[in-house]
């Protein structure tokens, strides 16, 4: 089985994560030494309909650090890339604590 590829997201323009959660999350990814994509804001790539969204919507089991999860959906959708419900996870950094994310996202390789 393929490891779920990581995407990050740092909710740089809503200002709607928490600080702290963000630069956790983000830290201890990045110490994990496990490949992961950093973005700095899906809203604003899906509102300029980047055509990157593509590419991270076409990747097979996707694990997602962002904000509401039927946003997350929504984005992609709305800027032309839907992504599928099958093998894709959001975690919520808007509502959920840095550890829970980092588990989610890590799962047993955490660090």
């Amino acid at each position: 089985m393929t490891a779920p590829r990581i995407l990050y997201c740092h909710c740089a323009y809503a200002k709607v994560v928490p600080e702290e959660t963000k630069q956790e999350v983000l830290g201890r990814l990045s110490a994990s030494g496990l490949p992961f994509e950093a973005v700095t804001d899906l809203c604003e790539m899906a509102a300029r309909k980047d055509p990157a969204l593509e590419r991270l919507a076409d990747g097979g089991p996707t694990k997602i650090a962002a904000c509401f999860p039927r946003a997350v959906k929504w984005l992609f959708f709305g800027a032309g890339f839907p992504i599928s419900d099958d093998g894709v996870e959001v975690l919520n950094m808007r509502e959920a604590p840095a550890d829970e994310i980092v588990s989610g996202l890590l799962g047993e390789v955490e660090v």
